[in-house]
């Protein structure tokens, strides 16, 4: 399928391009780069900045949320994709995040999940020890079947959020009596074409106290991503995730950097995951990654 027009023609314009899906570098061994992604980040010292809100009322229109494949999301999906849509240094960096963000007890949504939640050996050890459970909404049934962290079918299922009610409650029968302790998304909420209902319902959905962890990073399939996506650099797409959550009700809304540092916490690559700095240990690119996250409070 060639790129739609819009996004041929945004393109000359984008301060940030946008990177395909890949699969490539999977050889990279996983902790090739740890001295470049998570070292001294195993107490919670992952930078996080407040979100500022710049609009009184949400400043969106439906149109910013059109994608240019708006066929069933649930044909694209049919096919299982047995990959990791990030680097392997992105995904330690994600996984040391969890390790210091997410409870170890209670219950945790994965929501748009697949075959992998990335979660750590802390999380896991809970799941096995009874004290948390995971549920999970997704589009391949395939993919989610082989993630250990659902201990079986019951807790996950196939569910289209871009169709009402947006809610994943509603995947469960009885399901509007589940309540969660977290919620996290993996580069999926760029797909969402009404993710401000969908924040709101999680919003619904979440115990007091609760967080919601939403990863972002900037690989995409350029048909499904939402309009607006594409016409907006890094840092305005954090920004874009940001209002999604503060609209919908979340309070202290941060945005957190998991982009890879050296072992003094200098960041090493530009937002687009240019590595700015001259080692044999690292290549030309390393995947750029934040989490923009938010807290239930009455």
């Amino acid at each position: 399928m060639s790129l739609p027009r819009y996004l041929r023609n945004l393109k000359l314009n984008l301060a940030t391009p946008w990177r395909a899906y890949s699969s490539l570098n999977r050889s990279i061994p996983f902790n090739f780069f740890a001295g470049y992604t998570v070292a001294n980040m195993s107490s919670a010292t992952f930078p996080a900045t407040p979100y500022a809100p710049t609009y009184d009322n949400w400043p969106y229109t439906d149109s910013d949320f059109v994608r240019y494949d708006e066929n069933d999301d649930g044909v694209f999906y049919r096919q299982p994709r047995l990959v990791t849509h990030i680097d392997d240094p992105s995904i330690a960096r994600l996984t040391q995040y969890y390790d210091t963000a997410l409870p170890k007890t209670g219950r945790i949504m994965d929501m748009c999940t697949s075959w992998k939640s990335f979660y750590p050996l802390s999380v896991k050890e809970a799941i096995q020890k009874g004290e948390l459970e995971v549920y999970g909404v997704g589009l391949n049934e395939e993919e989610m079947a082989v993630n250990g962290v659902f201990q079986g079918p019951a807790r996950w299922r196939v569910l289209d959020l871009n169709k009402p009610p947006h809610d994943v409650r509603t995947a469960w029968e009885n399901g509007q009596d589940l309540q969660f302790d977290a919620t996290t998304c993996v580069v999926s909420i760029d797909y969402l074409n009404n993710p401000l209902e969908v924040c709101k319902k999680l919003f619904e959905a979440t115990k007091e106290g609760g967080s919601v962890h939403l990863v972002i990073s900037n690989r995409c399939f350029p048909n499904k991503v939402v309009r607006k996506w594409m016409m907006l650099d890094e840092r305005s797409r954090l920004e874009f995730v940001g209002d999604y959550l503060h609209f919908a009700g979340w309070k202290d809304v941060q945005i957190v950097d998991l982009c890879a540092r050296d072992e003094n916490g200098m960041r090493v690559t530009d937002d687009q995951g240019t590595v700015l700095v001259s080692s044999q240990r690292l290549p030309d690119h390393l995947d750029p990654l934040w989490v923009v996250r938010g807290t239930k409070k009455s």
